[in-house]
């Protein structure tokens, strides 16, 4: 019997360490968390973003998606079905939500609308643009889509402890233009 891991058990024991990082940082992690996240922001105003709404231990971009709605559309997931690629609903921060699919909230009334600037949850990610996600394909098959209509940009947005050194991806992994975390802007070539 072999001892090498299938590629699948590799990403499910990469997700567990990194779900384990992210949970110790979301516990001691202070005020500010979106600083960098607004900087980076701030250069695109009036530009269509779709943040998310935070679940769980995720890092919250609400205050980043906030000051960029005052200039621009401003818009959350909202899940299709599985195997779909996302839709994004125009997000208001002071608008009427509704429960969506994982415990995430999406806007009461769908007004759907494509993004050029995709702001990225995820559980891990690399210093070389890759991301490792709940394994659902979700932002992989939407990236994937917006990209074959116009440039998108890719910001994964975590807290610096969810680095890992290498991380188990696949050809189907979209990579990221551009990571930032609590403490710094990490741009991809």
């Amino acid at each position: 019997m072999s001892t090498d891991l299938t590629l699948n058990e590799q990403k499910a024991a990469a997700r567990k360490a990194a779900f384990a990082r992210r949970k110790a940082a979301h516990a001691a992690a202070g005020p500010g968390q979106a600083g960098h996240l607004s900087e980076v922001l701030a250069g695109y105003r009036g530009v269509p973003i779709a943040g998310y709404m935070p679940i769980r231990t995720e890092i919250s971009p609400l205050a980043a998606m906030a000051e960029a709605a005052a200039y621009g559309p401003v818009g959350v997931p909202v899940i299709q079905g599985e195997a779909m690629p996302l839709k994004f609903s125009r997000w208001e921060p002071e608008g009427a939500l509704r429960d969506g699919p994982f415990g995430a909230k999406v806007p009461e009334v769908d007004d759907f609308f494509e993004p050029e600037i995709v702001i990225v949850p995820l559980v891990g990610f690399d210093l070389k643009g890759g991301r490792l996600g709940y394994g659902g394909g979700f932002y992989d098959r939407t990236l994937e889509l917006l990209r074959s209509h116009r440039a998108t940009l890719a910001i994964g947005f975590a807290f610096e402890e969810q680095m890992a050194e290498a991380l188990p991806l696949e050809a189907t992994d979209q990579p990221l233009d551009m990571m930032i975390t609590q403490n710094r802007v990490i741009e991809f070539s």
